[in-house]
């Protein structure tokens, strides 16, 4: 990357991010399919990557100007990781580089903003994990069991377990949610449930361990326990018992990111299948002639395009700093679908060529199907919208 890439704030900006975009697209360019395949096969993490995004600054956009970070607006970031899955690249590796560390700037001390902001926003630190589902809860975060238990010094000691926790392997940093008031003796279940910003490193001195999960989609996914672990006072975020409330703020901006993400694999799709129906001859024409193939095709990228309206909706109320937990809800389920939509006639149109791996089809495939489950599943997405949204009752 040259200089004036690696500047995200000299940049001139034009419409849609398109600049960034452009040295995003670059960036890329040195990470061709065969570099996944490796990663795949070796379950490695993209180290070099992570670092080239790292070292140009697109990871610290959201990250203020103050604090060493570009201080760009939420579509800016949502324009870097769509164009790296359009470009066959993933960021699922670092994505929560991005918006993890909201919490903090939103709801820490400025004594925590000052320590850990600028060695986020200059990859000194890496904050990649985010604490938050329980093999025994799942989506019911309200219910989990890990506790932190004050001590009479102040400090707080955890015991639990956290599963699902991606990249806690290549963290420095975990956002972790512990409950800090048993419910209880609580009014409300999201009472009591406190976020702590934890050091890893110290953290596994003292009775933290780590468990790697062998999973289709290499994410480094981990289970995590604590037993008995000691963190200090001043790694508390905010104000203790307060803490499903500053996750929920921030698992707006987690929504709106991924539905990005999928957009960006919505437009790789297209663009693949596109190639392959122009250049595939059978009976001596393009298979794309044929209603069979193009009408799929066609029908995919329609449902992408609306889609896309619905994310950057979501991403300008989030900007202009709007509630806009509906809106960020339907990008992520509407862009997820469509991106899957795209992934299945891509699948279909180059037919068994589809499962060789060396036209990258089947390892996107596979990532994209991840977004029809995680971070938040279709159903809860269903039930928050027909209840909050629409005023329907509440489902069981």
């Amino acid at each position: 990357m040259t200089q004036h890439d690696s500047d995200l704030i000299s940049m001139p900006v034009k419409p849609g991010w398109q600049d960034i975009r452009d040295a995003v697209a670059r960036l890329c360019e040195d990470f061709p399919n065969a570099y996944w395949l490796k990663l795949d096969k070796e379950d490695a993490y993209p180290h070099d990557f992570v670092d080239a995004l790292t070292e140009s600054g697109f990871l610290g956009a959201l990250i203020p100007e103050e604090y060493g970070g570009s201080g760009l607006p939420l579509s800016a970031a949502g324009a870097v990781l769509e164009t790296i899955h359009a470009k066959g690249c993933n960021a699922a590796a670092c994505h929560a580089q991005m918006y993890t560390m909201g919490t903090v700037l939103k709801h820490g001390s400025e004594e925590q903003k000052k320590k850990y902001l600028p060695k986020i926003a200059s990859g000194a630190l890496r904050l990649q994990a985010f604490g938050v589902t329980e093999p025994t809860t799942g989506s019911d975060t309200t219910q989990l069991k890990t506790k932190a238990e004050k001590t009479a010094s102040g400090s707080y000691v955890v015991n639990g377990q956290k599963v699902w926790t991606s990249r806690a392997f290549e963290s420095d940093l975990m956002l972790l949610l512990a409950r800090t008031t048993p419910v209880a003796e609580c009014k409300k279940r999201s009472d009591g449930i406190s976020v702590f910003l934890i050091d890893m490193n110290e953290a596994r001195k003292g009775g933290m361990s780590l468990s790697k999960i062998d999973a289709m989609i290499n994410h480094n996914t981990c289970e995590v326990f604590f037993d008995n672990v000691e963190i200090p006072a001043d790694t508390l975020v905010g104000e203790e018992g307060q803490g499903f409330r500053y996750i929920v703020d921030s698992m707006n901006a987690e929504r709106i990111l991924i539905a990005y993400e999928c957009i960006g694999d919505a437009k790789f799709f297209i663009e693949k299948a596109c190639e392959y129906a122009n250049d595939r001859t059978v009976f001596g024409r393009p298979i794309g002639a044929n209603q069979g193939i193009q009408f799929p095709i066609a029908d995919a990228y329609a449902k992408a395009q609306a889609a896309e309206l619905m994310v950057t909706k979501a991403a300008a109320m989030f900007d202009a700093g709007e509630k806009a937990g509906p809106e960020a809800n339907m990008a992520k389920l509407l862009a997820a679908d469509a991106s899957w939509a795209c992934a299945e006639v891509c699948m279909q149109t180059y037919g068994g060529f589809a499962f060789a791996r060396e036209y990258g089809i089947e390892r996107k495939w596979r990532e994209a199907r991840l977004y029809q489950t995680a971070p938040i599943s279709k159903n809860m997405i269903y039930g928050f919208l027909g209840q909050h949204v629409l005023g329907l009752p509440r489902s069981y």
